[in-house]
């Protein structure tokens, strides 16, 4: 057991008892200085004081690097500062440098400082900042970004969630690229509070069922300008493949590689999968012809396929991608959500389909998995379907490539 109390006087150790000391303890020398012995025998010396109403105990060195002389001279310095009312311990914290703790305000401004570059309109580059410093600065931009968290969040949107839902929708993506950059920085850890927040905002009512949806002219500049942006690979694959097969953004994100038949060149999205739970609308698997395209982005994906696993995973997490990625990935090129939605590339397949070719109209429904109510037009369900729709979908994929810019 340790000697506890403080033996009469100084230097009650001497060289010769410090080597023959093997018994487990503090020993006490005297003046608060100890020899410490651990029950595996190695020595330490080690400080007891009471300094300003606190017991402080703390180590000296080995006694292989730190003699009895070297100690008790440590030990009487430590006495007079103890004295003067000075906590060795707290000076020696005080004494460390401190780690970096990156304020979110200082985080934003290096992400927009190393993002702006890459930004062709002059007026997205100070709106991308201003609406942060205006909504999100004055409550958490001194707060450490490692700190934030689902509250600080919620304070930041709450106020505008329902009066400004644009802004607010816009305000939540920078919050998430700021907090991932910072997490990927080492600024901060765990899952990325932005979207962990779930349901606790109301979902906002929508105006109409509308998708703003480019003119179908314009689709192969959008995949070219985002070929040649700064997004993350996996989400531009994503996002072209979402293109290419005039698919819904949940059920690209949530693909799977045991969906794709490289053989057959199909990718099969289950109508109602356990794993997932129900995909389709109509709730029967819906057969998706691939292009050459097609496979060659699920190359890049990952050459080696591993079944089970997801087609285009975030990165981090290697779960779903987060809904508003794709928002994020269109923001980023500079196209307005007035003008141009993810959903609308859909529209913009349907448009195209009937202004520039003869594919029948119920080829285009089952190319866009709408569910069909006539029987003749279910009858499209039988024979060359499949074959009708692998060459709808690789006349757009012609069509695309066609008209992108080399």
């Amino acid at each position: 057991m340790p000697q506890m109390g403080h033996p009469q006087g100084l230097h009650r150790l001497s060289g010769a008892s410090v080597r023959m000391i093997i018994a487990p303890g503090w020993h006490a020398d005297g003046g608060g200085l100890y020899l410490e012995v651990d029950p595996g025998g190695r020595k330490r010396w080690a400080m007891r004081l009471t300094v300003n109403g606190k017991r402080r105990d703390f180590g000296l060195g080995s006694v292989t690097k730190v003699s009895l002389q070297q100690a008790r001279i440590a030990a009487a310095e430590y006495r007079a500062n103890a004295y003067r009312g000075i906590d060795p311990v707290a000076a020696k914290r005080q004494s460390e440098p401190q780690p970096i703790r990156l304020s979110f305000e200082d985080a934003a401004c290096a992400v927009h400082a190393q993002r702006q570059g890459a930004w062709s309109n002059g007026k997205h580059v100070g709106h991308w900042i201003t609406t942060l410093r205006h909504y999100a600065f004055p409550i958490i931009g001194a707060k450490p970004v490692g700190d934030i968290g689902t509250p600080d969040v919620l304070q930041v949107l709450t106020p505008i969630w329902t009066d400004k839902p644009e802004t607010a929708r816009r305000v939540r993506q920078r919050l998430a690229t700021v907090l991932d950059w910072a997490r990927a920085a080492g600024h901060r850890s765990g899952d990325n509070p932005v979207q962990l927040i779930g349901d606790a905002l109301p979902k906002h009512k929508r105006k109409d069922e509308h998708h703003a949806a480019l003119p179908y002219d314009q689709v192969a500049q959008f995949i070219a300008r985002l070929r040649a942006g700064h997004a993350e690979p996996v989400s531009k694959l994503a996002f072209e493949f979402l293109i290419l097969t005039a698919a819904r953004t949940k059920d690209v994100r949530g693909a799977m590689w045991d969906e794709i038949d490289l053989d057959a060149k199909t990718w099969t999205i289950p109508g109602d999968d356990s794993k997932t739970g129900r995909r389709m609308k109509a709730g029967r698997d819906h057969v998706v012809p691939l292009c050459e395209r097609c496979l060659a982005i699920l190359q890049a994906a990952h050459p080696d396929p591993i079944l089970g696993r997801l087609i285009f995973p975030d990165m981090q997490t290697g779960k779903a991608m987060s809904e508003n990625r794709f928002l994020v990935v269109r923001d980023g090129l500079n196209y307005q959500a007035a003008s141009c939605t993810p959903h609308g590339f859909r529209s913009s397949f349907r448009d195209w389909a009937a202004e520039e070719t003869a594919f029948p109209a119920e080829v285009v429904e089952m190319a866009l998995a709408h569910a069909i109510k006539s029987k003749v037009e279910a009858a499209y369900r039988r024979g060359h379907l499949l074959t009708k729709r692998r060459d709808l979908m690789d006349a757009w994929a012609r069509y695309l490539t066609a008209a992108i810019p080399q």
